[in-house]
C-alpha cells in the first residue's frame, strides 16, 4: 500500500478528544518504553525488526504496565545510520513494513492503552532525500542548495573545509561536492556521517516542509513526537571555528557555547510546533532530545510555549553516588517545575552504554564512544546488574515521567564482544575502530530462551550477533519467576501507578548514611544504597527491592517500604 493509498487511513484521536485539565495531562507522569524497531522483534524473518514484529508483542508491553512506547525512525531510509537517515519522512521503510502496518500497529496499541511517539529528525536528512539529489544537481546560491548547509571551501582554490568543525561519528564535518561540470565546488555540512546533510533552518522552505510533517503523522493519530538533535538544527552565525573536548560526549553535553548546539534560535522553531500540536486533540507530546550541560539549559527547551518534556540527560550521566544522585534530582526537582514541566527521568537508550554495563565501569567512557573488548574499566557484570536494578527502583520512585530503553527489563548488558567484521555504527568505520560506537546496546532482543535468534524471529537471521547469555536473559526464562528482572520491572510500574507516585512530590530523608539516598514519596518511603557498607531499612512493610533484603539494605540495592497499617 502507498502513501497515497493510505494518506486518507487516520486512526481516532486517543483517548479522547475532551480537553484535559491543566497539570494533568498524561505526559506528565508516563513511564515510556523505547522502542528501537530494527532490534525489537522480526515478523518477517530477515533479521531485522519490523512494525508487524512490534504488534504481535504489544501484549508484553501492556502486562509490563507502560503507559506508551516511543519508536526510533521507521521512515524510508538508505538506512546508513539506522534510520537517522531519512529520505522520506512520510513513508515507511520497507524493511520494517508499510504505513498500512503502522496504523494496524497503532490502532492495537491505543486499543490496550498504549500511546505512540514517533521519532523525528530534523537536523538533517539523508543524501538519497530527494532535495538533497536536487541540491547536487543545482549551482552555487541555487535555491535547491539553500535548503542545506552549502558554503564555499577557504583557501586559494576553495580546497579547504569552511571551518575546523568536526563530525559527531569523527572525522570532518565537511564533504566537498563534485559540480556537475566534473569540477571540485562547494561543501556541505554533516554533523554526523556524510550521508547525513544539515538542513538550513534559516530556510523558511524547511521550516515549511516540517510543519507538513508534523501533520502527516498528527493526521493518523499519533500522540506526539520525541525529536532528534533537538538541540542542534540552528548554528552560530558565521560558523566559528570550535575545537570540542576529546574527552567530552560525542553529543556535547557538558560544554556551553557550541557553535552548533543549544543555539537561542532553535526555540523558535519548537514554539511553532507547539501551535501546531495545539491544533489537535488528545494532549499531543514533544520531546526533546537535547543534550545540555545541566538541568538549568535543559529546562529551556520545556517553557511553557516550547516542548512538554526534555530527556533528563544530566540525570542519565551521574555516577552511582549518593551525594551527586541527591545533587541532579535536587536540581532536576528545581528546575523543570519552575517552567511548568514534569521532570523525566532516564538511564538507557539506543545511544549510550546500557546502564546494567554504564554503572560498573571503572574508566571514563564518553557518551558515543562505545565499549568493546580493549576498552579499560571494564566491568564486573553482577555488579553492574545489582547498580541497574538498584537506579531503576530509584528511578521509578520519583515524581515525573520516565523512560525505559528496551530489554533493561530483562537486565541486558551492553553487548560489549561484537567483531569488528559484524559492527554496524558509523562511528566504528569513521573512526577506524578507535571507537566502539552505539553497537553494543542495539544488539536485538530474546524473547524465547530455546528458539531460534532467541525468539527475534523464526528464522534464526539476526542484523547484529547475539550472545550466548541471552538465552537466560531471555523473556520466556523471567517470566513468572521470583526476583527475577522481568518481575522486579513489573512490580515497581504497578505500584507506581497505584501509589500515584508520578504525582508525587519528594521529601528528602536523612539518617540513613551517607552513602544512601533516601526520601518519601507519598506513603512510600525509598533508599537506594550506593556505598559498600549497608544502610538502615526503613520500618513498614518492604513492596519492592532491587535485591534480597533482611533488616538493612545491603550494598547496590533500593527498596520502597510503605507504612505499617
Amino acid at each position: 500500500m502507498t502513501s497515497a493509498e493510505t494518506a486518507e487511513r487516520t486512526a481516532a484521536p486517543f483517548p479522547s478528544a475532551e480537553p484535559t485539565p491543566a497539570g494533568s495531562e498524561w505526559w506528565r507522569t508516563a513511564v515510556i518504553y523505547q522502542i528501537y524497531p530494527r532490534s525489537f522483534a522480526d515478523a518477517s524473518g530477515d533479521g531485522i525488526g519490523d512494525l508487524p514484529g512490534i504488534t504481535a508483542h504489544l501484549d508484553d508491553l501492556q502486562s509490563l504496565g507502560i503507559d506508551a512506547i516511543w519508536l526510533s525512525p521507521f521512515q524510508r531510509s538508505p538506512q546508513k545510520d539506522a534510520g537517522y537517515d531519512v529520505s522520506d519522512y512520510c513513508d515507511v521503510d520497507p524493511l520494517f513494513g508499510t504505513l498500512g502496518d503502522f496504523d494496524d500497529m497503532l490502532a492495537a496499541a491505543h486499543a490496550r492503552g498504549i500511546r505512540v511517539i514517533v521519532d523525528l529528525v530534523p537536523n538533517h536528512s539523508s543524501d538519497q532525500h530527494e532535495w538533497f539529489q536536487q541540491a547536487l544537481a543545482s549551482a552555487p546560491g541555487s535555491a535547491e542548495r539553500a535548503r542545506y548547509m552549502f558554503r564555499d571551501g577557504k583557501g586559494e582554490h576553495g580546497e579547504l573545509p569552511p571551518n575546523n568543525w568536526e563530525s559527531v561519528f569523527g572525522g570532518p564535518a565537511w564533504t566537498r561536492v563534485v559540480e556537475a561540470d566534473g569540477t571540485s565546488g562547494q561543501w556541505y555540512l554533516h554533523l554526523f556521517d556524510s550521508s547525513q546533510p544539515d538542513f538550513d533552518w534559516s530556510n523558511e522552505e524547511v521550516r515549511e516542509e516540517f510543519r507538513r510533517v508534523l501533520r502527516f503523522w498528527l493526521d493518523r493519530g499519533v500522540d506526539g513526537f520525541r525529536v532528534d538533535v533537538a538541540h542542534g538544527l540552528v548554528k552560530a552565525e558565521g560558523l566559528p571555528d570550535y575545537i570540542p573536548n576529546p574527552e567530552a560526549g560525542s553529543m556535547g553535553g557538558e560544554d556551553e557555547n557550541v557553535p552548533y548546539w543549544g543555539q537561542d534560535a532553535v526555540h523558535e522553531v519548537y514554539r511553532d510546533w507547539r501551535k501546531i500540536l495545539e491544533e489537535y486533540p488528545g494532549d499531543r507530546a514533544l520531546a526533546a532530545e537535547a543534550w545540555l550541560p545541566t538541568a538549568e539549559r535543559t529546562a529551556e527547551w520545556v517553557r511553557p510555549d516550547e516542548m512538554h518534556q526534555a530527556f533528563n540527560f544530566p540525570y542519565l550521566q551521574t555516577e552511582w553516588d549518593a551525594a551527586d544522585l541527591r545533587a541532579v534530582i535536587d536540581l532536576s526537582l528545581r528546575a523543570f517545575p519552575g517552567v511548568g514541566a514534569p521532570s523525566t527521568w532516564v538511564l538507557s537508550n539506543h545511544d549510550v552504554v546500557r546502564h546494567a554495563t554504564r554503572l560498573a565501569l571503572t574508566a571514563e567512557n564518553p557518551q558515543g564512544h562505545g565499549i568493546g573488548p580493549d576498552s579499560p574499566g571494564q566491568p564486573i557484570p553482577e555488579v553492574g546488574l545489582a547498580r541497574a536494578r538498584a537506579a531503576t527502583t530509584l528511578m521509578l520512585a520519583l515524581p515525573g515521567s520516565a523512560y525505559l530503553y528496551q530489554g533493561e527489563e530483562l537486565g541486558l548488558p551492553e553487548v560489549i564482544d561484537i567483531p569488528g567484521e559484524a559492527r554496524q555504527d558509523p562511528t566504528w568505520f569513521r573512526t577506524n575502530g578507535e571507537r566502539y560506537g552505539r553497537d553494543g546496546c542495539r544488539v536485538p532482543l530474546p524473547w524465547n530462551a530455546d528458539a531460534p535468534a532467541y525468539g527475534f524471529n523464526d528464522s534464526g537471521a539476526s542484523w547484529l550477533p547475539q550472545p550466548a547469555e541471552w538465552a537466560r536473559l531471555a523473556r520466556d526464562a523471567q517470566a513468572g519467576v521470583p526476583g527475577s528482572t522481568l518481575e522486579l520491572y513489573r512490580t515497581l510500574l504497578a505500584e507506581r501507578r497505584a501509589r500515584g507516585l508520578g504525582a508525587g512530590s519528594l521529601e528528602w530523608l536523612d539518617g540513613y548514611g551517607v552513602d544512601a539516598v533516601a526520601f518519601r514519596n507519598g506513603n512510600v518511603t525509598v533508599v537506594a544504597n550506593t556505598g559498600s557498607e549497608p544502610a538502615a531499612l526503613p520500618s513498614g512493610i518492604v513492596i519492592a527491592s532491587s535485591g534480597p533484603v533482611t533488616d538493612v539494605v545491603p550494598a547496590d540495592t533500593a527498596v520502597w517500604v510503605v507504612d505499617q497499617v
